[in-house]
């Protein structure tokens, strides 16, 4: 992978950006100049501290509590990582193991398993998070609960896919003339060989859990207030666009800047563990 990120600048400065973004997240206790759910009304709306009427003490600015900017992009980085980490973990065990039995064993297991992984794909994200929400109130499990609703499917299929081609492999057959259980077999077989195709899935789908993430608690059935999202944080300084654009543009470039970072880590991930797309994009 180090290598592939010596080629490419634009991989290294991937590398660097998502690096950077999870240090923020783990060290921001310590790394945020104010408390983020604390603010001085005096200091309301103050404007970045390169403007004329900024001030170094809040450097990005404050909002329109007088809450720091900065420490609340901090704080965010801090939700977003915590529901990227549960959601794809969740996600990722639940979806694989299912695929893989589904790919596996074959049949009327895999029907079964393959049309409910229909019925998950076909599920509307924003009615069920507004159902969640309307049932037990905004918090973080919900979120990694709908999340991984809508995630475990993919895994499925991947994971299934990966499952049918390590199946025709002569391996296996010599495992099941050994006598070796199907749990046994899928455990010390299966599964490692198809490992390297779920990691990258994973990588691939922080992205779309971050902006997941954004979008329920700019609907308000993310993180409840007073807790800092960066979505949470753009629908509270939408009405001050014009006024005070500083509330919506930090928190929205703090969300791009993480998810092409992670998409351009991902491509590169995948191409250090597939040779084969390597050479083809090559050609």
């Amino acid at each position: 992978m180090m290598a592939f990120a010596r080629k490419s600048p634009l991989l290294a400065i991937s590398m660097v950006l998502c690096v950077t973004f999870v240090l923020i997240a783990l060290f921001a206790p310590w790394l945020a100049p104010h408390d983020p759910m604390v603010g001085e009304l005096l200091e309301r709306l103050m404007p970045p501290a390169w403007n004329v009427d900024g001030n170094w003490r809040h450097p990005l600015g404050t909002d329109i509590l007088g809450r720091d900017i900065l420490s609340r992009l901090m704080y965010g980085a801090q939700v977003s990582l915590a529901v990227c980490a549960l959601a794809i973990l969740i996600a990722g065990f639940i979806g694989s193991s299912l695929g893989i039995i589904a790919g596996y064993v074959g049949g009327v297991v895999d029907s079964i398993i393959m049309r409910i992984v229909d019925l998950a794909i076909s599920l509307p994200i924003i009615l069920l998070a507004l159902l969640f929400g309307v049932l037990f109130g905004p918090s973080l499990g919900n979120i990694v609960i709908i999340i991984s609703l809508v995630l475990w499917s993919q895994f499925a299929r991947m994971a299934r896919g990966e499952t049918l081609k390590v199946k025709q492999n002569d391996y296996i057959d010599l495992a099941r003339a050994a006598g070796c259980s199907a749990l046994r077999i899928m455990v010390t077989h299966v599964v490692p060989n198809v490992a390297g195709s779920l990691i990258v899935l994973a990588t691939l789908q922080v992205g779309t859990v971050i902006i997941m993430e954004a979008s329920l608690s700019f609907l308000g059935v993310g993180v409840p207030p007073p807790w800092p999202a960066w979505g949470s944080m753009i629908a509270e300084g939408r009405s001050y666009v014009v006024s005070a654009w500083w509330l919506c543009i930090f928190p929205g470039l703090a969300v791009l800047l993480t998810v092409l970072s992670v998409n351009v880590l991902g491509d590169g991930l995948t191409d250090a563990l597939n040779p084969a797309t390597r050479e083809g994009r090559r050609r």
